[in-house]
């Protein structure tokens, strides 16, 4: 038709917008165009069609057509704006295939697509869940602080206390092992030698024991001979509260070299190299006990044998010498000094039966007196216990009739004796008159024809 120019449609692009009109319009407005500039125009709508065409490839073909303003055609109604679906799984950017993103493999909550093996990933410590002990790799040990100077004072003496009541030096290892005692560890001999000193010959045959125990498992040779070198230089100091500091410490030494614990050699390190006097005396002391012949063997007595570990024998010889030095001397002291030195409380009784034993096997009144004497004071000094002496008269009760054999007049002098401690109060009105006594018949005279007077 004249005056008019309709925009033709091609095949190859396949347009379906319905923008004929406008460019009849468009084309009455410029009829006046030269033909090469209507070829131009023509050449800038296919391509304007074309670039909407690939935009709109990968919606459905049947509702996205869209008009030359912009709007959506087959857009859901009920949207505002004929805006898209946001629930929508397909991808609004122009791009893809329309399938779910990740193929189903990523997100919040999920464990990835079927089939896919995951290496192992190094724990991150920054990780909030992040649990050091769950590491298998991850190894803890028990750290304990080093004792000082200051604590291991008070460490190390009440195990030593304790170590002189039950004698267990096994206990004593395991109580020092958890003790980080570090370089200091030497100061445990200085600090138990110093504690026996002051203490009993069965406190010092205890400390000996133990220090050969500990030889060569938490101590060495080194260790002993630093912590007897100690001693030595506290001399000065030890005997104040000691005065037999010196000759004790000899002794210690030398039943140490005896049990192994310092090398023979340690004397020699101190010849003519020592000043102190108290030091020389018990380095000297060391050397006699160790040169004495077949001294090194006896050496395991040094101390005696304390309390309880002698045998029972021993101990009743003891008693029955520490009886006869009273008769002879008088000396009440120096028989408690003994008695002391023993360390049998429990077995004072002894002592009991054989003070009354020979009281009854001696001749006159000068052995009861004294013994009365020897009780009354050992009564009055808590030495010996009531139960101690009641135990101890019981035994001579029992065995009365079989003393009687030897000693014919044991009945009659043990019941003098038996008054005159009960007149010094050394034993109890009970204990008294359980006293045995023998009942003698009495015959008269031939006169009387031989009737037993009652």
């Amino acid at each position: 038709t004249s005056g008019s120019l309709q925009r033709p449609r091609t095949d190859q692009a396949n347009r379906s917008y319905s923008d004929c009109e406008d460019v009849l319009n468009e084309a009455e407005v410029n009829s006046n165009w030269t033909p090469q500039e209507k070829a131009l125009h023509e050449a800038r709508l296919k391509a304007k069609a074309k670039r909407r065409l690939r935009k709109s490839s990968s919606r459905n073909s049947t509702s996205e057509s869209f008009s030359e303003s912009g709007d959506l055609a087959g857009a859901d109604p009920n949207s505002p704006k004929g805006k898209v679906n946001t629930n929508d799984r397909k991808s609004r950017t122009g791009k893809g295939r329309g399938l779910p993103k990740k193929g189903g493999a990523g997100g919040k909550g999920v464990w990835g697509a079927a089939g896919m093996v995951y290496e192992d990933e190094e724990p991150d410590v920054r990780d909030p869940n992040y649990d050091e002990s769950a590491q298998g790799d991850t190894v803890y040990a028990k750290v304990v602080p080093e004792i000082d100077e200051r604590e291991l004072e008070k460490m190390v003496n009440p195990i030593v206390q304790e170590y002189f009541e039950h004698g267990d030096t096994k206990e004593v290892q395991l109580l020092l092992k958890e003790l980080n005692l570090g370089h200091n560890k030497y100061e445990f001999s200085s600090m138990a030698v110093s504690l026996s000193l002051e203490g009993k010959a069965s406190h010092r045959e205890l400390t000996s024991r133990l220090l050969s125990d500990l030889s060569g498992k938490l101590l060495s040779q080194n260790d002993m001979g630093r912590a007897f070198d100690k001693m030595l230089k506290e001399l000065p100091d030890l005997i104040l509260d000691t005065p037999e500091a010196p000759q004790m410490l000899g002794q210690f030494i030398a039943r140490a070299i005896a049990d192994h614990v310092l090398p023979m050699s340690f004397l020699d390190c101190y010849k003519g190299k020592v000043d102190c006097d108290h030091a020389r005396v018990a380095l000297d002391r060391a050397a006699v006990l160790l040169s004495m012949k077949r001294e090194m063997v006896r050496l395991d007595n040094v101390w005696g044998v304390g309390g309880g570990l002698r045998p029972v024998k021993h101990l009743i010889k003891e008693m029955n010498l520490l009886l006869k030095e009273y008769l002879i001397s008088g000396d009440v002291s120096e028989a408690e000094r003994c008695l002391r030195d023993l360390e049998v409380p429990h077995f004072h009784h002894e002592l009991v039966y054989e003070a009354v034993v020979m009281v009854l096997e001696a001749k006159g009144d000068k052995a009861s007196h004294m013994m009365m004497k020897l009780l009354q004071s050992f009564w009055k000094t808590g030495l010996i216990t009531v139960d101690q002496m009641n135990r101890g008269f019981q035994r001579v009760y029992d065995e009365l009739p079989e003393i009687s054999l030897d000693v014919p007049h044991a009945h009659s002098i043990m019941e003098t004796f038996v008054d005159l401690c009960y007149q010094e109060s050394v034993i109890t009105k009970q204990l008294r008159d359980v006293c045995p006594s023998r009942g003698r018949k009495r015959f008269v005279s031939e006169g009387d024809g031989g009737v037993i007077k009652s």
